[in-house]
């Protein structure tokens, strides 16, 4: 395999084992010990813990098996060789840190009196975990494999998914965790899928501007001169006037956002302008991929 390849595979692998270590970091520090719940397969995998002791990153390992010979067959190979990856360093992760904290070196957060700040710090560093995991094609098996399949199939965000999977998982686990465990737990839920989405939609957000004025091409050029943005002009028709304009789009970031309005309103004060947000932009001012 040659150098670049070589790089490519890692650029792709290391986020996945940085994302499953934040996950099984949260889960053994703030989850376990708090006795919180999680959904999906690691639910049950928490459940088991609770009930019999049993060690989380041998559930993990058994109860992923199945769901990773599913994976394979509806998701393909190519993507199950990052699914296999994640499932592989979570298991690791986990035991490592069952080892760390049974040998005293890590001493897990133990709070009956703020179990809040217990559930925000576990939404926070699972949902990143997750988050980092899913953006770079991989997933942690259990429910995140039915989860990727519904976003590649039908658009559905990852993160309103798990939530409603987790749902499920943690109401039927009232039967074992006290209710108020379990309300708590809703809050790290909520927390994490808002964290998930975040992280897909890209960290960086930017703000779109469709600029429709019989001013459009004075405007465009003021902006390229004073801000130093691409601008493109687009033909558009008035469906009352019958009039041929142009409409200007552009997009900045989010510190440009009153500047570019003080240039449009200073050429056109009746401007249409329709602002919108914009995640993830790539290209010249912007991420270069």
């Amino acid at each position: 395999m040659s150098t670049t390849k070589t790089w490519i595979q890692l650029k792709l692998v290391l986020p996945i084992l940085l994302g499953t270590t934040l996950y099984a970091f949260g889960l053994l520090y703030f989850i376990i010990p708090n006795q919180l719940m999680e959904g999906g397969l690691t639910g049950v995998t928490v459940l088991i813990n609770y009930a019999f002791g049993v060690s989380p990153s041998l559930t993990t390992l058994i109860l992923n098996v199945p769901l990773f010979l599913i994976g394979l067959k509806v998701l393909g190979s190519r993507q199950m060789i990052y699914t296999g990856v994640g499932i592989g360093a979570l298991t690791l992760f986990l035991w490592l840190f069952e080892k760390m904290i049974h040998q005293g070196w890590i001493e897990p957060l133990h709070t009956e009196n703020d179990l809040l700040l217990a559930a925000l710090y576990a939404g926070v560093t699972l949902g990143a975990g997750l988050g980092i995991v899913f953006r770079w094609g991989g997933t942690t098996g259990g429910s995140d494999i039915i989860a990727r399949i519904l976003n590649r199939k039908y658009g559905w965000s990852m993160g309103r998914v798990l939530l409603g999977i987790d749902f499920v998982i943690i109401g039927l686990s009232l039967i074992y965790i006290p209710k108020e465990k379990i309300l708590y737990t809703l809050v790290a839920v909520f927390i994490a899928s808002k964290v998930i989405d975040f992280i897909q939609e890209g960290a960086y957000s930017a703000r779109a501007f469709m600029i429709i004025s019989d001013h459009a091409p004075e405007i465009a050029d003021q902006i390229t001169k004073d801000m130093d943005r691409g601008v493109t002009l687009i033909p558009a028709i008035g469906a009352y006037s019958k009039q041929a304009k142009h409409m200007a789009y552009c997009v900045i970031s989010r510190q440009e956002f009153r500047r570019l309005q003080t240039i449009v309103r200073s050429i056109d004060p009746r401007a249409f302008v329709i602002i919108s947000d914009v995640h993830d932009v790539h290209g010249e001012g912007f991420k270069e991929s």
